[in-house]
């Protein structure tokens, strides 16, 4: 942590600003501070001067600053940080982008320009050290985002984008959940549904990656038109397309239209296959991707079919190793499926999943747990075998009973009042999708009633 000094304009006073990244100083626009901070009121509204380029940028006051961080006074970078990007929208601060695409400091940065960002920091901590600048230097841990395929740390970057405007979007969706139509289960998903969709923001598609599908978007080489189709321009050679794929999500919103030609429907409504099949009635899914499919896929069917995409959408369990970590190969935390069922039965890995996962919650998951499976799946098996070896004798006493006045006896009439009981419970668990409550119903009915 670099403590730099921010000296007042025409004065000795001056800020001291905290700061881990003193060689992004070159795109600093403002210095903040909390509007309750009493240590700063004779700055407040006035402005200082940025060290070596010597410019004057204003100090300003917003409630993001923590005064418990560091010194209480922030340099705001718009360009090079997301927080600080925010700051400077709510006080119209100029954005000065310092970095090139290859992490290198530009020509913003003046002598310092062309170095990378590591070397950049060193040189400028040792200018400011010449100046009577750094007043001191502290050992700080904190989080740095990086790559996970590099693992190089990832600088925050300003540039353009294509966005989806999305506040149109999301308001016909939100109102098809809270209306009923689209049923959540478990239903406490509603509330999380609803706080993403009410705040939500444009949603950046472009994406910097090799793969997925190209942004239809052509740009011409002498005047800058922008054209925008799903096939080329007629004279290509005059044009080059975005480099940019499409944000995955973006590509699979449109998933439960587009499989069955939905980009034909305009021309061709008799698409019997679209018809038939749109809206579906139920999805699954994960918890973790309610706002990056689920919610999509809702907008763009309201968009683009005027209709839901489905009705019921069920939240189903992660399974977790015992500690509650999702399963790894990196960690070796993870069961292989294929040598569960060798060991234990299809049957019975199914079940076990199924009876430790209530709705909504994870599993969490040993191979040993699989035993309860294996066990139930057994007494149905051995109850079975045990009928069919005395299937002969079992067919007589059906025989001698059909012929009886006496029908059922006191234990065939509970049975059976208790089987039919069981079998209304577990429709009503399935028509719920309570699948673990279901299971339990099973379970207990086999276990404690049946034999």
């Amino acid at each position: 942590m670099y403590f730099v000094k921010y000296l007042l304009e025409n004065s000795d006073e001056f800020i001291t600003v905290a700061t881990t990244r003193p060689e992004t100083l070159f795109g600093d626009t403002a210095v903040a501070v909390n509007p309750q901070d009493q240590r700063y009121n004779s700055f407040k509204n006035k402005k200082v001067r940025l060290p070596i380029l010597n410019k004057l940028i204003p100090v300003v006051e917003d409630d993001y600053v923590d005064p418990e961080f560091g010194t209480g006074a922030l340099k705001i970078t718009p360009a090079h940080d997301l927080n600080d990007f925010e700051v400077g929208q709510r006080h119209g601060l100029p954005i000065i982008n310092v970095l090139t695409t290859d992490s290198k400091l530009n020509e913003h940065a003046e002598e310092f320009s062309g170095l990378t960002v590591d070397d950049a920091r060193v040189k400028v901590v040792e200018r400011l050290q010449r100046e009577g600048l750094l007043l001191k230097i502290e050992d700080y841990t904190h989080n740095v985002a990086v790559s996970d395929r590099t693992k190089a740390v990832i600088e925050p970057f300003l540039s353009e984008q294509w966005f989806v405007s999305m506040k149109e979007l999301a308001q016909p969706a939100i109102e098809a959940v809270n209306s009923g139509q689209i049923k959540f289960y478990p239903d406490r998903y509603v509330k999380v549904y609803n706080h993403w969709m009410i705040n939500i923001r444009d949603w950046c598609i472009s994406r910097q990656l090799w793969w997925g599908h190209q942004i239809p978007i052509w740009y011409h080489n002498t005047t800058g038109e922008i054209y925008c189709e799903i096939e080329p321009p007629a004279d290509p050679e005059n044009w080059v397309q975005d480099e940019d794929v499409l944000d995955t999500w973006f590509s699979s919103w449109l998933w439960p239209l587009s499989v069955f030609g939905w980009e034909n429907n305009e021309k061709d409504n008799e698409n019997e296959d679209l018809k038939y099949y749109y809206p579906t009635d139920f999805l699954s899914t994960g918890n973790e991707i309610i706002f990056l499919w689920v919610a999509r896929m809702i907008m763009a069917g309201l968009e683009y079919m005027k209709e839901i995409p489905f009705k019921d959408v069920y939240f189903h369990s992660i399974v977790r190793d015992s500690k509650g970590q999702k399963m790894s190969k990196t960690l070796g935390n993870y069961s292989d499926p294929i040598e569960l069922m060798n060991t234990y039965g299809a049957d019975a890995l199914r079940f076990t999943i199924v009876y430790l996962a209530p709705l909504g919650n994870d599993v969490l998951f040993d191979d040993e747990k699989t035993l309860i499976g294996r066990n139930f799946i057994t007494k149905i098996w051995n109850a079975g075998r045990m009928l069919y070896m005395n299937r002969e004798t079992e067919l007589a006493k059906q025989t001698s009973l059909e012929n009886s006045t006496k029908k059922f006896d006191i234990v065939d009439l509970w049975v059976n009042t208790k089987l039919n009981s069981v079998i209304a419970e577990a429709k009503g668990y399935l028509e719920q999708y309570r699948l673990n409550d279901y299971t339990k119903t099973l379970y207990n009915f086999v276990w404690n009633d049946f034999l």
